[in-house]
């Protein structure tokens, strides 16, 4: 169900969702009229009214909601969620920040996907030295401290076996922390 006081963004979702109702999350009364226990998940998402976001996380706890997740938009943010009914936050600016920070430090990572705040899954161009030499004969998780998840052969994801053969057309995902990556490329 997706819950916002403007008619057109309640419009323009209804295709995405199995309900949608036109109304106020920051009211009580509103909110508990939707059975808030009955949702396994609630997501609060506002990003014009912090205040809003706030209220409306509180209030969902306070209504027996099994799960929040609240977007935030800065540091202080995230700490006032998590202490006032937030089980979890999304910080969507400062993800794609960090995202777009790593592609862009080095011309052989591809992308990256955090997982935390030090072990990230990483997809790089297989280095020069790699290329014609096997997973086992490399021994990535021993020599690097990393490990290769899956091989991207023309855009086809293939997980890896020990005899497999690197290509320089290859991409691979390896999980690891940034310093290991960066001593390895």
């Amino acid at each position: 169900m997706a819950i916002d006081s403007n008619e057109e963004r309640v419009n323009a979702i209804l295709p995405y969702v199995t309900n949608a109702q036109i109304g106020d999350s920051t009211n009580a009364d509103f909110m508990s009229s939707l059975g808030i226990r009955d949702f396994d998940v609630c997501m609060v998402t506002i990003s014009d009214s912090f205040q809003d976001s706030l209220e409306t996380t509180a209030l969902l706890k306070d209504l027996g909601a099994k799960k929040v997740i609240s977007r935030a938009q800065n540091d202080v943010q995230e700490k006032f969620l998590l202490r006032n009914g937030a089980d979890e936050t999304v910080y969507p600016e400062k993800h794609t920040a960090i995202r777009l920070a790593t592609k862009e430090a080095s011309d052989d990572i591809l992308d990256v996907l955090q997982l935390d705040h030090d072990l990230n899954i990483y997809e790089v161009c297989v280095p020069k030295a790699w290329c014609g030499k096997s997973i086992a004969e490399l021994d990535i998780r021993k020599k690097h401290n990393l490990n290769v998840i899956a091989v991207r052969i023309k855009d086809q994801l293939v997980l890896p076996t020990p005899d497999m053969v690197l290509n320089s057309d290859d991409a691979m995902l390896i999980l690891g922390n940034m310093k290991d990556i960066q001593k390895a490329l």
